[in-house]
């Protein structure tokens, strides 16, 4: 599975912006989907994941209430719908596939897109 995440930009506090990750191949719809972001000088972590079916979405508690996660299987994609973006949220986001039970740990994602940059000014 090759990943593309686009929509990343520069958006003022309070505005939003929505990522998408685009996915080759025909087994997308097998495969559970994540967002991570990595600030500069951090660590990538977890913000939102969503399983192969579309069922119950998993959000970081920094993101709970204004982002959400969804995916057109038939498109083959994921989205990443961002809202009250804060300062704070400025990084690279990244998506990527996994297998199995849906996880929050970046090692337990086999694939990856190339991230795309999210810069919210104060």
């Amino acid at each position: 599975v090759q990943l593309q995440a686009s929509g990343g930009g520069l958006v003022q506090a309070g505005g939003s912006l929505r990522l998408s990750c685009a996915a080759s191949g025909r087994a997308f719809s097998t495969y559970n989907m994540g967002w991570f972001r990595q600030a500069p000088g951090k660590e990538r972590e977890f913000v939102a994941a969503i399983s192969w079916s579309g069922g119950r979405p998993y959000y970081t508690d920094s993101v709970k209430g204004r982002f959400t996660i969804s995916r057109d299987n038939p498109k083959n994609t994921v989205y990443l719908q961002m809202n009250s973006l804060k300062p704070e949220d400025t990084a690279v986001y990244y998506c990527a596939a996994s297998r199995g039970v849906v996880n929050t740990t970046p090692g337990t994602y086999t694939y990856w897109g190339q991230g795309t940059h999210v810069t919210v000014s104060s």
